[in-house]
């Protein structure tokens, strides 16, 4: 057991803990930091139903104001919900901040200002819909470079800020989650094709549905299963009836044991416009599964493959470069497997012992 420090104080600060991919990063670097002896403190503005659970002993803290501070005027709240959390910073007295996504690495900038915490931003999406304006790329840029820190996930993100920005960032990758890693099944595979992810416009599962309708001839076996859920589900099931494929396209919802469900599928997609870095893709790609993906503008996609070497890599939105690509992969199963059995190798890059101990050198540096 590693003796508790007194002086090593982590805060993290981001929106909720609601189940997503930078919640799900924030709350397992988290744990790792308390169980190196770090004092963890984890702060979000809301608390939302169906979040992530924390380990005991890190203490949450909730940063918005109540309903008796909350007034009639958006500037005033803002100043309130700064002054707020100027103090719990004051009080709570963290060597370090991690901050991620938007406006919460603004937040935590500039409410460190005078308080002896040293501000560590994260970009981990779309930098470009992270910071969509010219005046909140401006901002960025003047105020990370006021941070004592600056995570990256992709080398593409560098391109989107400042030189001064670029320079100073870091590359830090999150690890895979410990459900992933395990042998790669080599058995048959089951004639599924899978997805995971939430069903909105930007996942474009649509393409998914109108490209294995065209192969559905060619392939009269297979099915396609879609997990997760979103405001475009029932969409997703009236195309796929008027495309004569809804007994073959399968939407079982929100699951909890994804890495049982889809490791003996013959493949996996990821047909995404934009992302950060896909943790459903790293999951496929250790899995050992047949991937492919498109290219997202923050090179997410290219951080993790390589065209032809780990998986297959199309243009985003491109229908006629996804159909192409299932039928080379599901046309030719030694292809399939030599991909797979590349793509497990992530296990080996992305492991948590690994990827933890790269993120601990970083904060160890800055504090």
């Amino acid at each position: 057991m590693k003796r508790k420090s007194t002086e090593k104080k982590i805060a993290f600060y981001i929106g909720s803990l609601r189940k997503g991919g930078a919640e799900r990063v924030f709350v397992n670097l988290a744990e790792f930091f308390q169980r190196e002896g770090y004092r963890v403190i984890m702060v979000t503005q809301y608390r939302k139903e169906d979040e992530y659970v924390l380990p005991d002993g890190i203490k949450r803290i909730i940063s918005d104001i109540g309903e008796e501070e909350v007034s009639s005027s958006r500037i005033i709240n803002f100043f309130r919900r700064l002054n707020k959390l100027h103090a719990i910073w004051k009080t709570e007295r963290p060597a370090l901040i991690l901050s991620c996504i938007g406006k919460n690495n603004f937040m935590a900038v500039v409410t460190a200002f005078g308080t002896g915490a040293k501000p560590v931003v994260s970009v981990v999406g779309e930098a470009g819909e992270e910071y969509p304006t010219r005046a909140m790329r401006r901002m960025a840029d003047v105020l990370f470079s006021r941070a004592a820190g600056i995570i990256l996930q992709t080398e593409r993100s560098r391109d989107f800020f400042c030189k001064k920005v670029g320079e100073r960032a870091v590359i830090l990758p999150n690890s895979l989650n410990p459900d992933f890693i395990r042998p790669r099944y080599e058995g048959e595979r089951e004639k599924r094709i899978v997805s995971v992810g939430r069903m909105d416009a930007n996942k474009n599962h649509e393409m998914q549905i109108r490209a294995f309708a065209a192969l559905k001839d060619r392939y009269p076996d297979y099915e396609l299963v879609i997990y997760g859920d979103g405001e475009l589900r029932p969409d997703l099931e009236t195309l796929a009836a008027s495309l004569g494929v809804s007994e073959r396209v399968v939407l079982p919802g929100v699951v909890q044991d994804v890495a049982r469900r889809i490791g003996r599928a013959s493949l996996f997609l990821l047909t995404s416009y934009s992302e950060g870095v896909s943790n459903a893709l790293i999951e496929a790609l250790a899995l050992g599964l047949a991937v492919i993906a498109t290219d997202v503008p923050s090179g997410g996609t290219e951080e993790l493959m390589t065209d032809g070497v780990n998986g297959l890599v199309i243009p985003a939105g491109d229908r006629k470069a996804l159909e192409t690509a299932m039928d080379r992969l599901l046309g030719d199963r030694e292809l399939s497997d030599r991909l797979g059995r590349e793509a497990a190798k992530i296990q080996n890059r992305l492991a948590p012992d690994r990827v933890n101990a790269m993120w601990k050198a970083y904060f160890e540096e800055i504090i």
